[in-house]
């Protein structure tokens, strides 16, 4: 069963890379809605369904949190780089912090006036333990898809509810990024309506280290993060403390080592992630998917909430009224939304949203923690 599992694995890999590199109009319009990742999730369980095969309890998911989510996480957060932070600025930053906060905290904020109305969201959510879904959602949100499998680990979120979330969270996240696309267009409209005159200059310094690529940084990169992963793994047993001590070692290697290629660890980390998601298909059963229409309106709420937080905490600031959905879409689209959506307001920007969503893939993680403690209150 165990080579089954690796040849449909590998499979899924392989389609996935197709269906991304495929040009037809179709297939693009198709991802622009249901991103690839998902399919990466959803091809296993198809053929484990149709060939009523169990693969849930495999060797494969072992390997996968012992040292394929390490080293997804050792490469993401390898891939920021404190130097190239500097050409942000303060306030841009701390919006998104901000944007960040409510995102961790609101959740169950939310449950907490809920429930001075009616207990059903906490019977929903608490006793029926659908909380768990929510932290792969901050997960997601913040950090995108390593935080988001790292948290379904660390909360034990049930296999149907997290594709309950997955399917969810793609359909909120699309049409957040029309929305997105919408207000940055207006961006100069709303400043004049709060009374914004913050200016940026239009030209940023197009140079940046993440275009770099080279056979010796390659190799470099993977022999030593392997060794890493190798030593670490057979000293340290709790996940918890793997993800910590990677999360805080993936920073250090990624400002102190010399030369080392961002572009490639990230590119790497995103490898991880499909690999991740195709053997969590593997134990995935269709059986136990299903959408409460309570739990879709509570995501909403909160989605919503975070967008609020942020008009307002960017006023305050007298902040350029572009950078509510950059960093919005910093948190919630990542690395490849958030640049595209700050393309359509000026493309001289893109590098900084490119930074924004690096510090949200770095950060993710931290944010879902501090959701869990608090879900842990009640």
């Amino acid at each position: 069963m165990l080579i089954k599992a690796i040849v449909l694995v590998l499979f899924t890999i392989s389609s996935v890379f197709l269906l991304e590199k495929s040009q037809k109009k179709w297939i693009q319009v198709l991802l622009n809605w249901i991103p690839a990742i998902l399919f990466a999730y959803v091809i296993p369980a198809i053929f484990t369904h149709s060939l009523n095969l169990d693969m849930s309890k495999v060797e494969l998911h072992g390997w996968s949190k012992d040292y394929i989510i390490p080293f997804a996480i050792l490469m993401v957060m390898s891939a920021l780089s404190f130097k190239q932070l500097r050409i942000i600025g303060l306030r841009p930053i701390i919006l998104f912090a901000i944007g960040s906060l409510a995102i961790a905290v609101l959740a169950p904020v939310i449950l907490l006036i809920f429930n001075l109305f009616t207990p059903q969201f906490n019977t929903l959510l608490i006793e029926n333990e659908n909380w768990k879904g929510l932290v792969p959602i901050v997960g997601s949100w913040i950090g995108g898809s390593t935080s988001q499998l790292v948290l379904k680990e660390l909360v034990g979120c049930p296999e149907g509810l997290f594709l309950t979330i997955l399917v969810l969270d793609n359909i909120l996240v699309n049409i957040w990024t029309i929305l997105m696309f919408q207000l940055i267009k207006k961006s100069d409209k709303l400043n004049s309506f709060f009374g914004i005159t913050d200016k940026v200059p239009d030209f940023v310094k197009d140079e940046n280290d993440f275009n770099t690529f080279s056979i010796k940084s390659m190799v470099k990169a993977i022999v030593f993060s392997v060794s890493i992963i190798a030593l670490l793994s057979f000293l340290i047993d709790s996940f918890l403390w793997k993800i910590i001590i990677f999360s805080v070692l993936g920073l250090a290697i990624g400002n102190f080592i010399p030369k080392w290629n961002h572009t490639l660890v990230l590119k790497l980390g995103g490898l991880s992630i499909i690999c991740i998601m195709a053997i969590l298909g593997l134990k995935l059963n269709f059986n136990n998917l299903s959408m409460p229409i309570n739990l879709v309106l509570f995501v909403i709420i909160w989605l919503i909430s975070h967008f609020i937080i942020m008009m307002f905490a960017a006023k305050k600031m007298k902040l350029h009224m572009a950078w509510v959905p950059i960093a919005s879409m910093a948190n919630l689209g990542g690395i490849s939304t958030a640049p595209a959506v700050t393309a359509a307001y000026n493309k001289e920007w893109m590098p900084h949203a490119i930074l924004l969503a690096i510090l949200s893939m770095v950060s993710g993680t931290f944010w879902g923690m501090v959701t869990i403690y608090l879900f842990g209150l009640f």
